[in-house]
């Protein structure tokens, strides 16, 4: 009995350490990823996702800091580049949890990123596919304020295209905002940011 104890108290150490190994390098990358060290917040994600097999979030936090920055350029091998390295992260995640709703708004981020970058050769391609997950990702998560504001501005953004009545669209985007200040992530690691852009397209939506 003794020596049962003896080795569950062994298991259990061992998993709080792990779980502490986990929560400092995750703090360690988002501080990195918050001073603007994109690329090292990126590795340390990787290097926390290799270790770490059991949690969908550092790779998921690859495909984000990649997708984002990948934005602010127009360098086509460097956007590739970022592009590549998110999809190849949320594609390993997607085959362990393909119906969760964060992962299908980060793929739609990614097909957006792609659509931003090269609107005519991705737009007509691209489009379809993300109206379609975002779609789904809502009927799985209908109060999930990034899945209920990415469809929206999408959407918005599409509409002198498309021909969508923007006045509803920007009833969402303030259900949205609604969403985001009532939301409560799992954890810290989890998913929260979309509030500041959902803010900004409402100011658009109420000029």
């Amino acid at each position: 009995m003794k020596k049962t104890i003896i080795i569950l108290a062994l298991l259990v150490s061992g998993l709080s350490f792990a779980q502490s190994q986990f929560e400092t390098g995750m703090n360690k990358a988002m501080g990195l990823w918050k001073e603007g060290k994109s690329n090292e917040a990126s590795d340390l994600f990787e290097r926390i996702a290799a270790a770490d097999k059991t949690s969908w979030l550092p790779n998921y936090y690859v495909a984000l800091v990649n997708t984002t920055s990948s934005f602010s350029t127009q360098d086509k091998e460097k956007v590739s580049a970022m592009l590549a390295k998110a999809q190849k992260a949320l594609d390993v995640e997607f085959v362990k949890a393909p119906n969760n709703p964060e992962l299908m708004v980060m793929q739609a981020l990614i097909h957006t990123a792609w659509v931003v970058f090269d609107p005519m050769t991705n737009g007509m391609k691209l489009s379809m596919p993300i109206m379609e997950l975002y779609t789904k990702a809502q009927v799985l998560a209908p109060t999930n304020p990034r899945v209920v504001f990415g469809k929206a501005e999408y959407e918005i953004n599409g509409a002198k295209w498309t021909g969508a009545n923007v006045k509803e669209l920007c009833k969402e985007v303030d259900n949205a905002v609604l969403l985001f200040k009532s939301f409560k992530p799992e954890t810290p690691f989890h998913p929260s940011w979309g509030l500041d852009r959902a803010l900004e397209k409402q100011k658009e939506c109420n000029k």
